[in-house]
């Protein structure tokens, strides 16, 4: 049996890693979650087509989902699209009334309506084609 230099070894190595780096890569989060907005609790601070309260609440637990409490209903969405794209799935939501349930209603069409998001330090802003929509701050 022939002999094989050393260093070939080594590249055996090397070429079992390559697909396990590539399989790797395939995983990693592409989204506003994986580019800054993970980890934080962002609460409204500006909204473009409604009075903003800090009752209204957005994070991202986990890759592909938003979930939140606005004012009346915590909530919950999907999101997968690579950022800055900002596109969400159908909204759901619990089914309490309460005095705010005009600025939910006008919370879930923006949230759902939002194209673009910039996250920038402890700002986050969400813009269709019209600009800003919504502007959310954190403290973390």
């Amino acid at each position: 049996m022939a002999k094989h230099p050393s260093y070939l070894n080594g590249m055996k190595w090397i070429a079992a890693l390559i697909p396990l780096s590539l399989v790797a890569g395939c995983f990693a989060d592409e989204t506003l979650r994986g580019h800054g907005a993970a980890d934080k609790i962002w609460v409204l601070a500006e909204a473009r087509d409604f009075t903003a309260t800090p009752s209204i609440t957005l994070t991202f637990p986990e890759q592909g989902r938003i979930v939140g409490q606005a004012p009346c209903n915590s909530y919950g969405t999907t999101m997968d699209v690579p950022y800055p794209w900002f596109e969400t799935g159908p909204i759901a939501a619990t089914k309490r009334a309460c005095p705010e349930l005009e600025t939910e209603v006008a919370f879930f069409d923006a949230l759902g309506s939002a194209t673009l998001s910039e996250v920038f330090g402890n700002t986050l802003m969400l813009s269709d084609d019209d600009g800003m929509l919504m502007v959310f701050r954190s403290d973390g």
